[in-house]
């Protein structure tokens, strides 16, 4: 058998692997945090050796790090998917309630981005990775917000689309500081669905 037919099957199996070892890591790290947990506990959780752990990835932090993109990719997409189901006409508060499903139901993610924004904070190669992230999330909103017709004019304090975009994310921060003390999702899900809906219409839509 040559190597190129072995290949397939090896990739396949580290595709795996790497992705158990990810989904692992992603529980550890949300239960105990990031600068509290070992190689040796993430192998344990995953059902892997340290060979496997190290054919996959160099060290904790490039895990971390991979384990980061990963979900982060993931919420991206699903808020640019939740902000897409309108027609030309966006339905502010239609729009506003799917995203905060998608934004407020995981508290384990919550966590571990939180343990992401710690440590870079202290490092700015990882603060490049945080950036393109909310990058992302406001890009998401700011198109949508662009393709919109027959939207009420945004208030004139937040200056353009783009500086809603901002608000919309900078409300998030802070709605979801409370919920990671309180652990109250429901509550911080209609206080996140009134900020969003004030901040984009001009008020005249109630919180259902």
């Amino acid at each position: 058998m040559t190597t190129e037919e072995k290949a397939p099957r090896v990739t396949r199996r580290r595709v795996r692997t790497r992705a158990n070892l990810l989904d692992a890591a992603f529980s550890v790290f949300a239960a105990k945090g990031f600068g509290r947990v070992s190689i040796e506990e993430v192998c344990e959780a995953a059902g892997y050796s340290r060979g496997a752990f190290y054919s996959n990835f160099g060290s904790l932090d490039e895990l971390f790090f991979a384990l980061y993109r990963q979900r982060a990719d993931l919420i991206a997409d699903q808020v640019s998917g939740a902000l897409a189901l309108d027609g030309p006409d966006l339905d502010v508060p239609a729009a506003v309630d799917r995203v905060t499903e998608v934004l407020l139901l995981d508290l384990d993610w919550l966590l571990v981005k939180t343990d992401f924004l710690v440590h870079a904070a202290r490092d700015p190669q990882v603060a490049e990775t945080l950036l393109e992230h909310r990058a992302r999330l406001r890009q998401a909103v700011a198109d949508r917000l662009a393709r919109a017709q027959g939207l009420a004019q945004l208030p004139a304090v937040l200056g353009d689309i783009d500086g809603a975009a901002h608000a919309v994310v900078a409300a998030y921060d802070g709605v979801t500081t409370q919920l990671l003390l309180d652990k109250d999702v429901d509550s911080a899900r209609g206080w996140l669905r009134q900020l969003l809906t004030a901040l984009l219409t001009d008020g005249s839509h109630t919180s259902r």
